[in-house]
């Protein structure tokens, strides 16, 4: 780890906001959502009074279907770039992409202190590495229950539950007075793995102190009753593994590092060995054991390489790949494309995870394929091989009993989750003008006496695509869904003074297949020498040549075949 961490006890841009004023006397404290609403990812939210802010998470989120060739998804860091003045603090409330996956591309621009627990920081600093950013990063290293005092606020760490270790809420204090209690992802797990339980009884303590906002997690408000606590995960783990023969594949979320401990607490009682497969799932356990969220005997672990010396009785696979992406590793071994692994008849592949909407397909093929190479595969229904990290509607409801907020934002999912969250709150009694539902970008102001939503700030998303950043947009985007739906038409043309000497010459690429298209061809070449012939005595006249060949010959093809690939005329011009 680098040694500059310090260690603390105990695509559109929406117009922007007037300055902070105050309602009427009343002091306010802008709640400005940048991201996580209405969507799952790249949560990011602003808290600002007149003198200061601070942020809290700044995540990613992977790109969708049609974003062809991106990368990852962050938040538009305009507004915050414009007020950096008065930043005074990120603060993290877990280690998973989606709240810090951002952060390197924050850093770049304003490099603010960051403070996190242990975990969250411990796989951030991976990513600054790669970045190029850890040594001049301003990282601290929280303990939950601890209380970070900087210019403006005070931000409490509260120990709650979640799918990774060191997940909290923050309780946050703004220096006039404004109280807001912050969830964070999070679940009511009685049974934890790790035995840290949320810390119900300092909620409730906050909770009778009075909070004038919460602000909570909505991924399940959708879903009744209560999550499953994920130490039921580790005995089905253990029914699954039981009398198995073969080599076993567990294909999981790499950052899930209770369900990671589980399968090497399995794999020590069958006495097995554990290889791991896949860039994140290593780097993870590489992290969780050097700081000791994962505990087991080194001797356990063996390198991938060195699978084939042992039988397949005693082996144990630890893969990414749950969601079906095409170059995790377990993808790679459906495909038969993987260097180390070949799926086999003696293999026993378990899936423990769920597909995030928009998966389904994706991983659907992946347990097909796995299927046809002979492998017996456990997924979602077919065991309790999954649990989520997120409260059901009872743990919300238990939460919104104990903090009684006067206000009430519901954050962190789609529309619907967060208009089912909002009512769940009005059920409880929550007046509907003190429930806001809100879009990115909208600005919620805060006072002692009242609370209102009050225009917004820039806002939207920025592509990353390679080492790009941002520079992707949506005319971009647009040219790449057409290139894959009708592909490109090139004419080339060569000429001179005088007028056309070579040409025209057709290339397509991904709209016809020339050898069986000559006609076709024959007549666009012909249109594009019309076009040239026209402007006989004004062949410098560049633009106004190109965009003729391109008119008639966009005609012609559509007349013809009812698409439109994207037309390029090439014209070259010699001596």
């Amino acid at each position: 780890m680098a040694d500059n961490r310090r260690s603390i006890q105990r695509p559109q841009r929406r117009r922007k906001n007037a300055p902070a004023q105050d309602i009427g006397n009343d002091p306010i404290m802008k709640v400005i959502p940048l991201g996580g609403l209405g969507e799952i990812g790249k949560n990011l939210t602003a808290f600002e009074t007149d003198d200061d802010m601070i942020l809290v998470d700044c995540g990613l989120m992977f790109p969708d279907s049609d974003m062809f060739g991106i990368d990852a998804v962050i938040p538009d860091f305009s507004y915050l770039i414009e007020h950096q003045q008065k930043i005074r603090g990120l603060f993290i409330t877990h280690g998973h992409e989606d709240h810090i996956g951002g952060i390197p591309y924050l850093l770049k621009q304003l490099n603010v202190p960051v403070y996190g627990t242990k975990l969250s920081v411990g796989l951030l600093e991976n990513k600054l590495t790669e970045h190029g950013l850890a040594k001049k990063a301003k990282l601290n290293i929280v303990r939950r229950g601890a209380v970070i005092k900087v210019k403006g606020f005070t931000v409490e760490y509260i120990i709650n539950n979640h799918s990774i270790p060191d997940s909290a809420g923050l309780y946050i204090k703004s220096k006039e007075g404004h109280t807001v209690f912050h969830t964070g992802d999070f679940k009511i797990d009685y049974t934890p793995v790790d035995g840290q339980q949320i810390d119900l009884q300092r909620i409730a303590q906050i909770g009778s102190e009075g909070i004038d906002l919460l602000i909570a997690d909505s991924t399940n408000a959708t879903k009744p009753g209560f999550t499953a606590s994920e130490t039921s995960v580790g005995q089905s783990f253990v029914q699954l593994f039981k009398g198995v023969k073969k080599r076993i594949i567990v294909a999981t979320f790499a950052s899930n590092i209770h369900r990671v401990q589980q399968v090497f607490d399995t794999a020590r009682l069958y006495r097995r060995k554990v290889a791991i497969s896949g860039r994140s799932m290593q780097n993870v356990v590489t992290v969780g054991k050097e700081l000791k969220y994962l505990k087991f005997n080194d001797n356990i672990l063996i390198d991938l390489n060195d699978i084939n010396q042992y039988p397949d009785e005693q082996i144990v696979l630890l893969t990414t790949g749950s969601q079906g992406e095409p170059m995790a590793a377990l993808s790679r071994m459906a495909a038969q494309e993987h260097r180390q692994v070949r799926i086999t008849e003696n293999d026993y592949v378990i899936i423990s995870a769920t597909p995030i909407p928009g998966n389904e397909k994706t991983v659907a093929n992946v347990i097909n394929d796995l299927f046809k190479l002979g492998a017996e595969v456990v997924y979602q229904g077919a065991a309790d091989i999954h649990v989520s990290g997120h409260a059901c509607q009872e743990e919300l409801k238990l939460i919104q009993a104990l903090v009684k907020p006067k206000y009430f934002m519901p954050a962190h999912g789609d529309y619907r989750m967060l208009t089912c969250h909002a009512n769940l709150a009005i059920e409880m009694g929550m007046p509907k003008k003190n429930a806001f539902v809100l879009e990115i970008g909208d600005v919620l102001e805060i006072g002692k006496k009242e609370a209102r939503k009050k225009g917004t700030v820039a806002s939207g998303i920025t592509l990353v695509d390679g080492l790009g950043i941002g520079d992707v947009g949506n005319i971009v985007l647009k040219d790449r869904k057409r290139l894959s739906e009708d592909g490109l038409f090139i004419i080339v043309c060569t000429m001179n003074k005088d007028g056309l000497i070579s040409g025209p010459d057709v290339v397509s690429r991904g709209f016809v297949y020339m050898r069986e298209s000559e006609e076709l061809l024959a007549e666009a070449k012909s249109i594009s020498k019309q076009a040239i012939l026209a402007h006989t005595g004004n062949v410098y006249d560049y633009n106004a040549i190109k965009t003729d060949i391109k008119n008639g010959v966009e005609k012609y093809l559509f007349s013809k075949t009812k698409r439109r690939p994207m037309i390029l005329p090439i014209l070259m011009y010699v001596r």
